[in-house]
């Protein structure tokens, strides 16, 4: 569809800024509705994310972490922000070595994806990496994790335990369950 004729854009007359942290932004954004009414909008600004699905003679690797908005530990895939104009291929390199302590001889994206697109602009970047070889773990200074690598079986068994909750994870899981299935990532 071609944006300049789109019946549901919204045009935003003004834009507040409320919050800039490390990770995120907020602003509130004054906009015109379809119908002509105004309306307000918050907005979180993220610099995208990068996730990596790396597979490990049959298996993936995870990693668990203390998640403090949910106050809980997950198991996910390596994952994490982009940096100010880093190359989002590098970024999924450097996450997959700094949380697992593997680099990759193959890795190639799957697919990106809107997190939480209601409120955020956030864009996450999934990879896949094989041919991973060890080294050594360099997680950043206030991230604790431990990282393993389970068959896809036990994935399912982590989704349905709530261990594995959140959507990066997910779409990893079900790529690979049909990479597979059919021998490619996506049908």
């Amino acid at each position: 569809m071609n944006e300049k004729n789109n019946p549901l854009e919204e045009t935003t007359l003004s834009t507040k800024p409320i919050y800039q942290g490390r990770v995120i932004s907020l602003q509130l954004d004054e906009v015109r509705l379809p119908n002509g009414q105004p309306a307000i909008r918050e907005v979180v600004k993220h610099p995208g994310a990068v996730a990596v699905l790396a597979l490990l003679d049959d298996k993936m690797l995870v990693v668990e972490q203390y998640r403090k908005p949910l106050e809980r530990t997950l198991m996910e895939i390596p994952a994490g922000k982009l940096e100010p104009g880093e190359d989002i291929l590098e970024a999924a390199k450097r996450e997959l070595e700094e949380e697992t302590g593997y680099t990759c001889g193959s890795i190639r994206k799957i697919s990106s994806f809107a997190t939480a697109p209601g409120f955020c602009d956030e864009m996450m970047h999934l990879y896949v990496a094989e041919q991973l070889e060890p080294g050594q773990i360099n997680p950043d200074e206030d991230e604790f994790i431990v990282c393993t690598a389970i068959t896809l079986e036990e994935a399912w068994a982590y989704v349905r335990e709530q261990r594995i909750h959140d959507a990066k994870t997910l779409a990893a899981i079900y790529a690979w369950q049909t990479y597979k299935l059919t021998g490619t990532f996506l049908p």
